[in-house]
């Protein structure tokens, strides 16, 4: 990869630089304020510096970081540093606010398992100018670490007004904390962020075909966080467009609305549809649907503290389990209160294992609750939905769209 630094009146005249020498393929890595060195550049305008990445042909993708040091001399640092480093402070601060969206969506081509570090060498200095050029970079490297550090407090803050839990959002910063050095470029941390929230989320895991027999899907949680149309979706993606055979069953009797909902999508798509009362049910329409490729079962809507209907649910759920080839989906809603998340999703566990849906993700602006669920179940998030059209509306769980968005200010 080649990494280089262009100069100009304006950050577009340094862009159109790199372009005329690299070509279009290049990535901004970092913009700065500069000043002409000696008595011309302190007295003259300020110039605009480019820092661009080009990934040559056959290179392996890396994230480079480049450590830089500037000459300064004698009566730049008696008459101006400080003014000027304060300047370039709010400069570089201000912009790195404005540009993360920006940035994050180049990441993806720049990022490999780990960040190998590149120093470029610098011309020996005569002994006269040693002294000097030792202070000017304590300076400038404490003024760095300053700007560093108001850097991750901004990515800290963005975590936390998109509902990241405080503590994992310290977790996340605590990490960063230890490979952050003089002169690292904001980019190196940006993206160390990012690659380590990816990790946290993992991937999706989805729906496994069965190796023998139909493969049992039953969908569980609260009352209104839509598992009926989440279970439509997912089925009408199979039946539809994978060409299998698909079963719909309710298990939900308390609601007739639901047991009837279900039941008109069953109709439109022309697949059998059943409504189980018991246990022993269940396994007669195990039987009867033993050359389908996917069973669906719809299960009752209730509140996580409704000790009677959690005990029948775990009853079916034992009947899933002597059966064998069965995945277990628990909906939730991304709308829903963090501290009642964690409840329901608490009295699940205690019955069963299971993958996460979560649903309604148009109608809320912050999404933190993706990560902080996914971290206190270690459970794998399956898939998200965000609206009510069918079949539509519904894709797998995708972590980099969703690190994205955490790392944006609302």
């Amino acid at each position: 990869m080649v990494i280089k630094k262009f100069t100009g009146r304006t950050e577009n005249e340094a862009v159109e630089l790199a372009k005329k020498e690299l070509g279009n393929g290049i990535v901004i890595m970092n913009v700065r304020i500069v000043k002409k060195k000696g008595i011309s550049g302190w007295l003259g305008a300020k110039l605009t510096e480019v820092t661009v990445a080009l990934e040559e042909e056959g290179d392996t993708l890396k994230s480079a970081h480049r450590e830089t040091t500037t000459k300064t001399s004698s009566e730049s640092v008696k008459s101006g540093e400080a003014g000027r480093m304060t300047h370039n402070t709010v400069n570089v601060m201000s912009e790195s606010s404005q540009n993360i969206e920006k940035k994050l969506d180049s990441l993806q081509t720049l990022l490999v398992d780990r960040f190998k570090q590149q120093e470029e060498k610098q011309e020996q200095l005569n002994r006269e100018e040693a002294t000097e050029e030792e202070n000017g970079k304590e300076k400038e490297s404490a003024e760095e670490t300053g700007e560093q550090e108001k850097f991750i407090r901004l990515l800290y803050n963005t975590m936390l007004e998109n509902e990241v839990d405080e503590k994992y959002a310290n977790q996340i910063i605590d990490d960063v904390e230890k490979i952050k050095k003089p002169n690292l470029p904001f980019d190196y941390i940006l993206a160390n962020v990012y690659q380590k929230m990816v990790l946290k989320f993992g991937r999706a895991e989805g729906i496994a075909p069965a190796e023998k027999g139909p493969r049992v899907l039953l969908f569980i949680g609260p009352t209104g966080v839509g598992k009926t149309t989440t279970i439509a979706k997912i089925a009408s993606h199979y039946c539809m467009e994978e060409k299998k055979k698909v079963a719909l069953l309710t298990a939900d009797t308390y609601r007739i609305a639901a047991a009837e909902q279900l039941r008109t999508y069953a109709n439109i798509l022309e697949v059998p549809f059943r409504v189980l009362y018991t246990a022993e049910e269940f396994n007669s329409a195990i039987a009867d649907f033993s050359d389908y490729d996917y069973i669906f079962v719809d299960t009752t809507g209730h509140s996580h503290r409704n000790e009677e209907l959690m005990d029948k649910m775990k009853e079916l759920f034992e009947a899933v389990k002597k059966y064998g080839e069965c995945q277990i989906f628990l909906v939730l809603s991304a709308t829903t209160k963090y501290r009642d998340l964690l409840k329901i999703a608490s009295n699940y566990r205690e019955i069963t294992e299971y993958q996460l849906i979560f649903t309604k993700l148009d109608e809320t602006a912050t999404l933190g609750n993706l990560l902080n669920l996914r971290l206190y179940t270690d459970a794998p998030i399956a898939y998200v939905t965000c609206g009510q059209n069918v079949p539509d509306d519904i894709e797998l769980f995708n972590p980099q769209k969703t690190v994205k968005q955490l790392l944006k200010k609302n």
